[in-house]
């Protein structure tokens, strides 16, 4: 029974992401359409030092916006705003110091970067980890769900204030969230949110991925029932060949080696859906999708159930300390 509950996860993910890989050499692929100029805006992208997260930071820095980069790694963060600097002739970028498995953290950098005194017209929870060792936050949370999930939580809720006082009528606030085709995986126990009983990192990871549409969902059924100019949006980058997979199997490496080239997306191109639910002036005042290679798709359907959402936002505002 214990073999069967971790090997599962295992054997769903991979087959998942065979089956998304097969798309992206199969199907037409998603090309990014010119966009007006973000000049006068601001964007704060989580995990922009490397991967989809840069790549995303640096396409809104060259259509003008003020882009914040928060992250764990000072050194990262640094040479990413220098780069970033040099390749957009835009010096509106900068760095601040993030750690999502720090809930102090978390809350120290919405404390620096409110003394900035920015609006804020776009939010990309963005930074993740996958496939980790078992092992804990700072909080004593399951690092999948504290740091993909419940950082995230706790960062757009500490922002929402921000974002709602810069959402107009006619250009909404917008929160992005990257989840991923994993998520219609992954299982939630409200029981053993922490996965303590019978650790699998690929039934964790997609477990935390469910939780971040879950949250999408419910988030913007919140905005709506306030009357708020935010919107809140999932995204599915596709798969991606990023430095997230290194905790992969030696066997699953050597598949990526051998066909990666072929079957994945380079980092630029996992961007691409995030930097459309960012600024495409098509989805200006809508909220509440799940969105892959650009399109509006269906999620697993357990993402729209509300009971479940309202359940998860409950226990995550407990385990934030926010209020309900």
């Amino acid at each position: 029974m214990w073999l069967l509950s971790v090997l599962l996860p295992v054997l769903r993910n991979y087959y998942i992401g065979a089956i998304v890989a097969l798309q992206q050499l199969l199907l037409r692929r998603f090309i990014l359409p010119d966009f007006p100029r973000q000049d006068g805006k601001v964007a704060f992208v989580t995990g922009g030092a490397r991967g989809i997260g840069y790549y995303t930071a640096k396409h809104l820095a060259k259509l003008g916006m003020h882009v914040v980069i928060a992250g764990d790694n000072e050194a990262d963060g640094s040479e990413a705003v220098k780069q970033i600097r040099q390749a957009t002739l835009n010096d509106k970028v900068e760095f601040l110091l993030c750690d999502l498995a720090s809930m102090k953290s978390i809350r120290d950098c919405v404390q620096n970067f409110k003394k900035k005194s920015l609006a804020l017209h776009v939010l990309i929870n963005n930074a993740g980890v996958m496939l980790v060792p078992e092992s804990r936050t700072e909080d004593g949370f399951e690092t999948h769900f504290g740091l993909n999930y419940l950082g995230h939580f706790l960062l757009t809720n500490l922002l929402l204030d921000t974002l709602r006082n810069t959402g107009t009528q006619d250009f909404n606030a917008r929160v992005v969230t990257l989840s991923s085709a994993t998520h219609f995986n992954g299982q939630l126990n409200f029981d053993d949110l922490q996965s303590s009983d019978c650790y699998s990192p690929h039934g964790a990871y997609a477990q935390s991925k469910l939780a971040l549409v879950l949250f999408t969902y419910y988030l913007q059924h919140r905005l709506t029932a306030e009357g708020c100019h935010v919107t809140a949006n999932a995204v599915d980058p596709g798969v991606v060949n990023t430095d997230l997979y290194k905790h992969v199997s030696w066997p699953g490496r050597i598949v990526m080696w051998m066909t990666g080239w072929l079957l994945l997306k380079q980092a630029d191109e996992g961007a691409f859906t995030s930097i459309y639910a960012s600024v495409s002036p098509d989805l200006e005042g809508t909220g509440g999708c799940y969105l892959y290679n650009g399109e509006k798709i269906k999620s697993a359907d357990v993402t729209y159930d509300a009971e479940v959402q309202m359940k998860l936002w409950l226990e995550s505002c407990k385990m934030a300390a926010l209020p309900v």
